[in-house]
Parts: C-alpha cells; sequence; structure tokens
C-alpha cells in the first residue's frame, strides 16, 4: 500500500477526533510548520498584544474612558454613587471613580516584564493546546501564568497611588457626604484589594481583545509568521 494510500486508509477508518489527531501528530511535518515556528507565532501574537492593549491601559484615562475595563464601585457601594448623584454631587462621585482608575493605570506599568517573562516559556505543546484552543485560550494561559505575580505588583502600587493622589482625603470626603445623608447605612470601604482584581480583569480583557482580532481577523495578522501561523486554525 502507498503512503498516500495508507493515509487515507487511516482517516477513513478512526473512530474518534483524538485517534485522527495522534495519526496526523505522527505525519513527517515536511511543507508545514515546524514546532518551534509555531511556537514563535503563538509567542508573537501574545507579544502585540501586550505591546498594543496593555500599554494603552497605562495612560491617562487609559482605564477610566474604556468602557471594556473602567473601574466602578463594588456593587455594594454603588448606592453611594447613586445617592451623591442624587443630590447633585456628581463631581465628587466622578472624583472618586477617577481615583480607582488612575491606580489601576499607575499598576498596570508593572506588568509587561512579568507577561514578557511568561511569554518566553511558552513551549510547543502550550503553543499547540492555544492554536487549537478557544479564541481566549491564549489570554487564559497568561492568566495562569501571571495572575499571582500580577497581583502582588499591583496591590502596593495601587495603595501607594491611592496616597499620591489624594485618594484618602477624597475617599473620606465622598464617604462623609454620603453618611451624613439621612437614613443611610455608614460604609467605610478598604478598596485596595478590590481595585487591584479590577485592574487585573481590565488587563487580560484587553489582551483577550487583541487575540479575538488576530484570530477572526486577517487583516490584524500584521507579519508572515502571523498569517502562517494562524492560518493553521482558520
Amino acid at each position: 500500500m502507498t503512503r498516500k494510500l495508507l493515509v487515507l486508509f487511516l482517516i477513513f477508518n478512526l473512530s474518534s477526533c483524538a485517534e485522527l489527531q495522534q495519526v496526523v501528530n505522527q505525519l513527517p511535518q515536511g511543507g508545514v510548520l515546524g514546532n518551534a515556528e509555531i511556537a514563535s507565532g503563538l509567542r508573537q501574537a501574545l507579544d502585540f498584544g501586550i505591546d498594543k492593549q496593555v500599554t494603552k491601559l497605562t495612560q491617562k484615562d487609559g482605564f477610566f474612558k474604556n468602557e471594556l475595563v473602567k473601574i466602578l464601585l463594588p456593587q455594594e457601594l454603588r448606592k453611594v454613587d447613586i445617592a451623591l448623584r442624587d443630590i447633585g454631587l456628581d463631581n465628587l462621585a466622578d472624583e472618586g471613580l477617577k481615583v480607582l482608575n488612575r491606580a489601576a493605570e499607575d499598576a498596570v506599568k508593572e506588568a509587561t516584564p512579568i507577561f514578557v517573562d511568561a511569554v518566553k516559556g511558552i513551549t510547543f505543546d502550550d503553543a499547540k493546546n492555544i492554536l487549537l484552543g478557544s479564541d481566549n485560550a491564549a489570554t487564559q494561559y497568561l492568566t495562569t501564568k501571571t495572575q499571582t505575580a500580577l497581583y502582588a505588583k499591583f496591590n502596593p502600587v495601587i495603595k501607594n497611588s491611592f496616597s499620591k493622589v489624594g485618594a484618602d482625603e477624597i475617599w473620606n470626603n465622598l464617604i462623609n457626604k454620603y453618611n451624613s445623608i439621612p437614613f443611610t447605612n455608614n460604609v467605610n470601604p478598604d478598596l485596595t484589594d478590590y481595585v487591584t482584581g479590577e485592574a487585573l480583569k481590565g488587563v487580560y480583557t484587553m489582551i483577550a481583545v487583541e487575540e479575538k482580532d488576530i484570530r477572526t481577523k486577517i487583516s490584524s495578522r500584521t507579519t508572515d509568521l502571523l498569517r502562517k501561523v494562524f492560518a493553521l486554525q482558520d
């Protein structure tokens, strides 16, 4: 039996996709991308996502004016925002939100080195799983590899940022105004942990945006390597 006939015989007689994938994996790689090139393509896609999208978040209003990632008050404290606006204190409420988002913008500046290290560590097996995975498989990979380290970096930066921009004063003023409204329950929020978590969500959200674009839009594959690698998943 010739080589081609043998391959066709296996394809038509294997009963499961898993078995078929095993056969495909064992076929010679002549004329197709090698393992190293596939891994390099995934690394390049993630590098582009980090450079293009995460960098945006470090700029002024990178969070505050981006509706995908804008940090709002925790659900249980949104009554503060609503109550202040109801009595005409919109500017004060906006200042409170800006403080949260400015702290996140400061913190994200610490993210790039951690992401770079994670991207460098992508193996071929990682790359293959990512390439054949969902539209945000690469983002999920980065989340698993970086979340703990990023939290440790973000949290103290956010805490310091609150102090640097006068967040304590702003929030004391805001909460005191709220607590002076009749028939409200006094609140005393500690928002550092909350904003840290929201900043992390924002970072991964924007990387996922770029990943989806590269996966679904050929025009977003701006290098030969990206075009070759992601053609394999089309």
